[in-house]
């Protein structure tokens, strides 16, 4: 069996991650990229799927782990009576090859350890080919287009199709495990100097680190959340995936389970504001330019979601040979919500862009021209109905949600013309702004309830709705917004956490159950703040904050039955809504912060945009 989510950790070299357990198996890594077929899937299935385990022989007295201050190296300590060891794993940042290195290192005593590796790649389903390398430094498995040494100076043998190895390391010993891999047909590159990428992935990320400048009381979550985000940055293109797993369940056992290994639309003005507001502006820069590319081509054609370089076929299959995680199945990739329509991300576009504009980013000739032409298509769709932000898979609805965000993406882009000087049919778009306006207080507002509701003429509550006041389609003080805040804690709040919606009544057309969704409880925090319920929003952040497993990460949900973290891990969404709360309640959004002297100014938050 798999560990628990909240058991891993991430390491990763921008390329890709890796999902380490506390018990020094890494159960999850797609080569070379983020959405490349896996060559570790136990995660998924059993360990003839794929894993490498480096541990102590015995049971370990007690396991501690964390990462090196403000980086992605991870240092998992092991006490057993014979002594202690310290596993330290890290991917360095690539040059021209994909390296992951493992080092045992003896803090006290002698200890007896073990090593299992079984590679299989395609997902645990091909057997490589094992032989070892010319030099005698280790071995060398190729499969397919796939080839992956490992090197180290413990002696290797091949077990039952795994590779083994049994070794005890003294106090001040270092043993060294260094995989690489390339494509098939290249020869086994030279190998790196564990020590010296030690050093150089270090210096890296604190450095990188270090150019944050948001601070407060929660500096420290707001950092390992961004270097987070960081990692699940595909940095040739500046692309950002959603999560760097595929099929982990929103409920265990359930059939919830979808591939986020790609970038979502719908991420990047939440994405910008983060990286702009603490500092980060050359990577807002470079998603705003991945989103550019993505969206660029006929309007008609735009999707909700891309592949890591901007492609456009993520079909979808399920993969037969594995179990899903704790028998979730089934196991897929790719992913159909490809085709949906959801009107929002339009919004999100033309609010990403506008806040690089008010951020400082430079803008090529071509941003406006875009705009103008979503806008000019969004006018001729935005009265049909949708699938909607939550993907729903039983037909579309006038979600109120994706109404607002129409109206976000009109209001948007009349404030960049107005702003910024640019031409455009200012009084034609106030007019279908004010239009959807009046469409969505009439039909998205339930005057019994005193809230606003999912979709035209139900009854039901969506947590999507806390986004109003968020994105300024009415101010905080609005009686319809507090109407609907108060009707969203009501009934949408599970153990002091917010659920999306109430998934029982199957208005997703999937079965009913899920945990709750993370990001919306930040954005209660959020709504908190804005009410002037600071102490309460500082609880329930506080609350959130405990929900995080002991390095730092959180999933997309959370199981308040089973008390435990369920859905793709880590979640991009879930760190992106962690700093907004983070700075909204620190104040450092919408308000001065410190930065460095040639950065463009802070920009505001999106109800002030």
């Amino acid at each position: 069996m798999p560990s628990k989510i909240e058991d891993y950790a991430l390491i990763g070299d921008c390329h890709t991650a890796a999902l380490v357990g506390r018990d020094g198996s890494i159960d999850w890594l797609c080569w070379p990229r983020f959405d490349s077929s896996a060559c570790f899937a136990a995660l998924l299935g059993t360990a003839d799927n794929g894993r490498w385990q480096i541990a102590p022989a015995a049971e370990p007295v007690s396991v501690r782990r964390a990462y090196r201050k403000d980086t992605l190296v991870l240092e998992t300590e092991f006490e057993t009576p014979e002594g202690t060891v310290v596993l330290i794993d890290f991917m360095p940042l690539r040059d021209n090859t994909a390296d992951l290195v493992r080092l045992v290192q003896g803090k006290r005593g002698a200890v007896p350890m073990r090593m299992h590796m079984t590679l299989r790649f395609d997902y645990g389903l091909s057997i490589p080919w094992v032989r070892k390398l010319q030099d005698g430094s280790g071995i060398q498995a190729v499969s397919g287009p796939d080839k992956v040494a490992l090197r180290t100076p413990v002696s290797l043998s091949g077990v039952g199709l795994s590779t083994v190895a049994e070794f005890t390391v003294h106090e001040g010993e270092t043993v060294p495990f260094i995989m690489t891999h390339v494509e098939s047909h290249h020869s086994v590159p030279r190998s790196i100097d564990p020590q010296a990428a030690l050093r150089q992935t270090t210096r890296y990320w604190q450095a990188w680190a270090s150019r944050c400048v948001a601070g407060g009381p929660w500096a420290d979550a707001v950092r390992r959340s961004l270097i987070t985000l960081k990692a699940l940055t595909y940095s040739p293109t500046g692309g950002l995936v959603a999560a760097p797993t595929t099929s982990l369940p929103e409920q265990l056992g359930g059939v919830r389970n979808w591939d986020y290994r790609y970038c979502w639309l719908r991420d990047a003005t939440l994405t910008l504001l983060a990286l702009m507001n603490a500092g980060y502006f050359s990577e807002a820069a470079e998603w705003r330019q991945w989103l550019e590319r993505a969206a660029a081509g006929s309007p008609e054609q735009m999707q909700i979601m891309y592949g890591l370089a901007g492609e456009r076929r993520l079909a979808e299959w399920e993969v037969d040979w594995l179990a899903g995680y704790e028998s979730s199945r089934p196991v897929r990739i790719g992913n159909n919500a490809v085709g949906q329509l959801q009107l929002d991300v339009y919004g999100e576009v033309l609010d990403a862009m506008y806040q690089a504009r008010v951020g400082g980013l430079s803008q090529d000739d071509t941003s406006w021209a875009l705009q103008c032409a979503l806008v000019s298509h969004l006018e001729k769709i935005w009265r049909l109905p949708d699938e909607g932000i939550w993907e729903v898979r039983n037909g579309r609805q006038h979600f109120t949600y994706s109404k607002v965000m129409a109206w976000v993406a009109f209001d948007r882009a009349i404030k960049t013309a107005e702003t910024f000087g640019l031409d455009g049919p200012l009084e034609h778009w106030r007019a279908v702004r004010d239009e959807i306006h009046d469409d969505v207080c009439r039909h998205g507002f339930d005057a019994k309830r005193g809230s606003f509701v999912q979709s035209y003429g139900s009854h039901e509550l969506d947590a999507s709705l806390l986004m109003i006041p968020e994105v300024g389609f009415l101010p905080p003080s609005d009686p319809r917004v507090q109407g609907t805040l108060q009707a969203i804690r009501e009934d949408l709040m599970t153990d002091g956490l917010v659920q999306r919606y109430r998934s029982h009544h199957a208005a997703d057309g999937l079965p009913a159950g899920e945990g709750v969704f993370l990001a919306c409880s930040f954005w209660m925090v959020d709504n908190l703040v804005m009410q002037g319920r600071r102490d309460e929003a500082q609880q329930l952040f506080e609350h959130l904050l405990s929900l995080r497993n002991d390095v730092g990460l959180l999933a997309e949900e959370y199981d308040t039955v089973h008390r435990r973290q369920v859905g793709n891990f880590p979640q991009a969404f879930s760190h992106i809504a962690l700093v907004h709360a983070a700075l909204r309640l620190s104040g450092d959004r919408g308000e001065s912060v410190m930065q460095r002297e040639d950065e463009p100014a802070q920009v505001s938050s999106l109800h002030e945009a």
